[in-house]
């Protein structure tokens, strides 16, 4: 039994581990300057809102595990998917970019959305 154990507590020590390495810098302050305040803020916080940039949500989100290529709309606008998925994987987060803007978010983790 004192093996079991000790896997329980590798296991948690790992999903730590994992957890603190999605919340290291990803941007620098000169970075973000030029954004509007309310832009930044979100940035700072960790949060992303429809309108943003592919570069805005990945200072506040990192790197996304996929990004795929669409379609483009019928009237020839680019589009764009980014998915991040959770530590396990059990959730997924999709973002759609439209012309270079966040125009659609689609999570079934739960309070990952939009603020």
């Amino acid at each position: 039994m004192k093996g079991k154990g000790f896997y329980v507590a590798l296991f948690a020590v790992a999903v730590l581990l994992l957890g603190c390495a999605s919340s290291s810098v990803r941007f620098t302050h000169d970075e973000i300057k030029d954004y509007p305040l309310d832009v930044q803020e979100k940035i700072i916080k960790g949060e992303i809102a429809p309108g943003m940039t592919p570069q805005q949500v990945r200072y506040a989100w990192g790197n996304p595990d996929s990004v795929l290529k669409l379609e483009p709309e019928k009237d020839g606008r680019q589009k764009e998917q980014w998915t991040y998925s959770s530590v396990l994987g059990a959730f997924k987060t999709r973002l759609i970019f439209i012309d270079g803007k966040l125009t659609y978010i689609i999570s079934t983790e739960p309070g990952r959305v939009a603020k």
